[in-house]
């Protein structure tokens, strides 16, 4: 007999005594200001389909009853410590700061053509592929009968609110994240889509989708600011920064198939020293070392952001 492991990103079938590892994520999902992610990991995205693809960080055992221990709470910062970092922010606002120049806004590019409902009968459908329709779940399987499916889904999007989540295509709205990933789709096709016509994620603009904002985060020391912005696979050999004394002028393309590109003015919260300051890039990201010049605390990265009340010193999520 088969059984569904109830562990969360696993959902895998399994025969009960299975020995076979069961791959999962033991900490509750997390949405914050628009970022999801997992306690238990670091990843945070900032779309629903982006969050389900992220990859499970623990090993175990498969259960279909028992879900894995909680992670403990982390204990919270005393009252002498929060008091600390209100001083400090308030001290850093008072400072006069420089002009800022206005960011250079990037067109927002046409949308992409609808991805097909139909899969392209000239292509190869992977065994055990899955239907690509939210909250179907189907696998498929070489050799079965494809006018007899029926593919039960939610064509809309998920939608998180004030502790509420459910689907844009239907009314139905419950307060937990299991609860939600249980909502049972609305909509019915006679096919599932397991391939679809073989483009999606093709860009529509010059053969390179453009990107208007990406992920950042960033720390301090007293003399420098590192930040980074999240963009993966970027080509060391195109990517540019052009450091100024308020501003950031950056342009990176992905060596992505459909190369993505993230070009735009980044205003920043203090002056930097344009001799000093530089950059890397790593596999997923590009770090850069801004070196201070004032010396002042930085309670944000960007200069058109709102501050935040803090003053940060282990990094910050947000977008560039």
């Amino acid at each position: 007999m088969s059984l569904k492991c109830v562990h969360q990103g696993c959902g895998k079938l399994f025969a009960e005594g299975s020995t076979e590892d069961c791959i999962y994520h033991p900490g509750p999902p997390i949405f914050h200001e628009g970022q999801k992610g997992w306690k238990c990991c670091k990843p945070r995205v900032l779309t629903f389909d982006e969050f389900m693809s992220i990859k499970p960080c623990t090993t175990g055992t498969h259960s279909a009853t028992d879900k894995p221990p909680q992670l403990e709470e982390k204990p919270k910062q005393d009252d002498a410590a929060i008091a600390k970092k209100v001083d400090e922010i308030n001290a850093a606002a008072a400072r006069p700061r420089a002009p800022i120049q206005p960011a250079q806004q990037t067109p927002t590019p046409p949308p992409p053509p609808p991805e097909s409902e139909d899969d392209d009968p000239s292509l190869e459908i992977v065994d055990g592929a899955y239907c690509r329709r939210r909250t179907c779940g189907q696998q498929y399987k070489k050799g079965s009968k494809r006018d007899a499916e029926s593919c039960l889904h939610h064509p809309g999007v998920p939608i998180f609110h004030e502790g509420s989540k459910g689907y844009t295509c239907c009314k139905r709205r419950v307060l937990e994240f299991d609860q939600f990933m249980k909502i049972e789709g609305c909509r019915t096709k006679d096919r599932h889509l397991f391939i679809g016509s073989g483009k999606k994620g093709n860009a529509s603009n010059g053969g390179e989708e453009v990107l208007t904002t990406v992920r950042h985060d960033f720390y301090q020391t007293p003399s420098a600011v590192i930040a980074s912005l999240f963009l993966k696979k970027i080509n060391k050999e195109t990517a540019t920064v052009e450091y100024k004394a308020q501003e950031l002028i950056v342009d990176l393309v992905t060596t992505d198939p459909t190369p993505k590109r993230y070009k735009t003015t980044i205003p920043l919260y203090g002056l930097i020293d344009t001799e000093k300051s530089k950059h890397k890039i790593l596999g997923t990201k590009m770090e850069l070392n801004l070196i201070k010049a004032d010396g002042a605390s930085w309670p944000v990265f960007r200069g058109d952001e709102q501050l935040t009340g803090e003053i940060l010193q282990i990094g910050k999520a947000g977008r560039a």
